[in-house]
């Protein structure tokens, strides 16, 4: 971007803020002003919070009760709990990082990594790890959509001729055939407000027809594994789950990004704010559907809630419709850095000129690529598990601590250098065990797997 020179005047000193001078030349300017990112910075502080809400609840709310059947009553509450607190704070961590260095922005999570730890290890450290978080999560979503839309199918017409679920993924792919050309964040923002209304929905709908159904006879809060190693791999799987559950961090950077930011107005003022709307939203979503979810249900509850409520038939319809239409913005925005980081490779790297051509081509192959995942790998989600503690567990729970010790460097034993040493102990473990559980479910369902069923 640009560098620092000295202030023009003295009057900006009290603000302790360099001046830019914005040495780029005339083509980085028009790249910069071409790329989704950077290309409008005009957010108001409410696009932060329904973004946030959008990138955050995903479709795992409903898998939620059934992670608390397999992690218990005390553990589920506490793990969820303590997830709330930990990404809360790595957040403001990386909403307070985004201008540490006067007069400079960093728009992009690895552009971070790289002044943290280097140019080529950030690249290195935070690229890989955010494209499989990013696209891992268009993938999973184009399943979930394409589930969602064959249940909303089938349970509004039972008597229909059933419908395969490739072809159901096939027609959500079709939406963001036309939605992917949305050049930036803020020309997908009523998307995303739309989503995030419907994330608040289904996760209202899931947990009070849970209430109205009452506790289950017989309702069972054992573990449902029949032996120790069952038990212990699930509760690993489970955790997974939950990584899964707060995953917002991936596209934190890229959202403040968008909000205008002067000397006097830094961007983290109006950020900070769109995020504790947020995360009040989260709370509202998750805790109420996972305990209420469990209690009703105990470990009889299936891994979507909404299958385990069945009636009345025009709720779960609704509920499912809900879903299609939050997928859909979640998918764009986790897809944006991604069209961002294609982009770039291709007009920095390639020297390919700006144009409409480019990004028609380049993103309608990205959509066809995930679709033809999602398609082929419908288990996607056991997958997730899976990835999700190599790649979510860093980049939300712990990464960013690393990267705050790493500028920052807090006294050894300060309050800062014990909880960020805290958060990197409790995220390396989630880290280390998710995808030992996710890797057995994907074993144990890959068995009676048939390929574009």
């Amino acid at each position: 971007m640009g560098t620092q020179g000295p202030p023009p005047s003295d009057k900006f000193k009290g603000y302790g803020y360099q001046w830019q001078v914005d040495e780029r030349t005339a083509r980085q300017k028009e790249i910069d002003d071409w790329l989704p990112i950077t290309s409008s910075r005009n957010a108001k502080w409410w696009y932060s919070a329904f973004h946030n809400v959008t990138a955050m609840v995903g479709a795992g709310v409903l898998s939620l009760p059934y992670a608390m059947s397999e992690l218990g009553w005390g553990p589920g509450v506490v793990i969820l709990v303590l997830s709330w607190i930990i990404t809360l704070y790595t957040l403001w961590q990386m909403v307070e990082m985004h201008e540490m260095v006067p007069g400079k922005r960093f728009d992009r999570y690895h552009e971070l990594g790289q002044y943290a730890f280097g140019e080529k290890l950030g690249l290195y450290i935070v690229v890989p790890q955010q494209l499989v978080v990013e696209v891992g999560v268009n993938i999973v979503y184009m399943v979930t959509g394409g589930k969602s839309l064959k249940k909303f199918h089938d349970t509004v017409c039972g008597t229909c001729k059933p419908i395969k679920q490739t072809y159901f993924i096939m027609i959500f792919a079709s939406v963001h055939f036309v939605l992917s050309h949305l050049p930036n964040f803020n020309s997908i923002s009523g998307v995303s407000l739309a989503a995030a209304v419907m994330s608040l929905s289904y996760s209202t709908i899931a947990w009070v027809a849970s209430v109205d159904k009452g506790v289950q006879e017989n309702v069972d809060y054992g573990y449902k594994a029949k032996s120790t190693a069952g038990t212990v791999f699930n509760f690993f799987s489970a955790l997974g789950d939950v990584a899964f559950a707060y995953a917002g961090h991936n596209v934190v950077l890229e959202i403040q990004a968008t909000i205008p930011s002067t000397p006097e107005k830094p961007s983290k003022g109006p950020m900070w704010r769109g995020v504790i709307v947020a995360y009040i939203v989260v709370a509202l979503c998750y805790f109420p559907v996972a305990l209420i979810g469990y209690w009703m249900f105990g470990n009889g509850v299936s891994d979507n809630i909404l299958i385990t409520l069945e009636k009345p038939a025009w709720l779960i319809a609704m509920a499912n419709m809900f879903v299609v239409i939050h997928v859909i913005g979640s998918y764009q925005i986790y897809a944006m850095p991604v069209f961002d980081m294609i982009e770039t490779v291709l007009v920095k790297k390639l020297h390919f000129r700006p144009s409409f051509l480019l990004r028609f081509i380049s993103r309608n192959i990205y959509v066809a690529f995930t679709m033809f995942v999602g398609i082929t790998f419908p288990f996607f989600g056991g997958l997730l598990g899976f990835f999700g503690g190599f790649a979510f567990a860093p980049t939300t729970y712990f990464l960013p601590c690393i990267m705050w010790l790493a500028i920052y460097k807090p006294r050894r034993y300060s309050l800062s250098w014990i909880t960020n040493w805290i958060c990197i102990i409790l995220g390396v473990l989630l880290m280390v065990l998710s995808p030992i559980g996710g890797l057995r479910q994907i074993i144990l369902q890959a068995k009676d797997y048939e390929f574009y069923s």
